[in-house]
């Protein structure tokens, strides 16, 4: 069998304790090394991380593109495997990782996301597989966006990613009150990165439809309504981020 090729995990946190734990248990025997960047956590994430053998890096935070090409430059390795505090690894994902590391192919790989919310796995509605480049060769690519939904983008003269079998488990909202909380922070860093992108413009299609499309959309035509409970939710306070997006860019000046 061909030599492995040598990956660093790199992770980014901020008071993380309920979920770090859990994520680096599953990285025994994937990776050469664990690197988490830590924005000066007040709970016991950085002591969590130590325990589990993680080299830990205090940097203050920037931005989540500037942070995770920040922490992808500290690995020791080209080949970076970059995962969020509150993903979780499935053995299958695990095999796959260390087969791509034995016969690696291009600048990068996708992994699917199956997530948890309020303790149901959520499989309609648009949620899974949200496939995301997470493992790449770090010499033809970097971490791109604004201030918003942060991607991993390779170089244009690199193939498309492969994806990797497996899912990363993904533990996402515990309670409706920290979806709803989490929601009005985004909503109000989406509508500055539109402001940012000059795009003010704000209608009553903006305000009414947009919104009942997402609900409809994510609701019947991805069929979220066969995640029952959980998927009402979603689809619900999806629309009414929608909703608040551009309520609170008509209101800013």
């Amino acid at each position: 069998m061909p030599v492995a090729v040598p990956l660093s995990v790199v992770i980014i946190t901020y008071n993380e304790e309920a979920n770090i734990g859990r994520c680096l248990e599953a990285l025994h025997e994937v990776a050469d090394e664990v690197v988490v960047v830590d924005s000066f956590s007040t709970d016991r994430t950085v002591d969590i991380c130590r325990q589990h053998g993680a080299r830990v890096i205090q940097h203050a935070f920037e931005g989540y593109v500037q942070q995770k090409n920040f922490a992808t430059a500290q690995a020791r390795h080209d080949y970076v495997l970059q995962l969020d505090a509150d993903e979780v690894l499935t053995e299958e994902l695990r095999q796959s990782i260390r087969a791509a590391r034995h016969n690696w192919q291009g600048g990068g790989y996708t992994l699917a996301r199956l997530t948890n919310y309020c303790g149901s796995w959520v499989r309609h509605g648009g949620w899974y597989p949200d496939r995301k480049l997470r493992l790449y060769d770090r010499r033809w690519g970097q971490w791109t966006g604004l201030l918003l939904h942060e991607r991993y983008e390779l170089q244009p003269n690199q193939p498309a990613p492969l994806p990797l079998a497996g899912d990363a488990l993904h533990y996402s909202y515990h309670s409706v009150e920290q979806h709803v909380s989490q929601l009005n922070r985004f909503t109000s860093i989406a509508a500055e990165e539109l402001r940012l992108r000059n795009k003010r413009r704000v209608t009553l299609y903006h305000l009414l439809l947009k919104p009942w499309w997402k609900f409809v959309h994510g609701y019947f035509l991805r069929l979220g309504f066969l995640d029952g409970f959980a998927g009402l939710c979603i689809a619900v306070i999806s629309a009414w981020g929608v909703f608040l997006k551009f309520a609170k860019l008509k209101l800013r000046k």
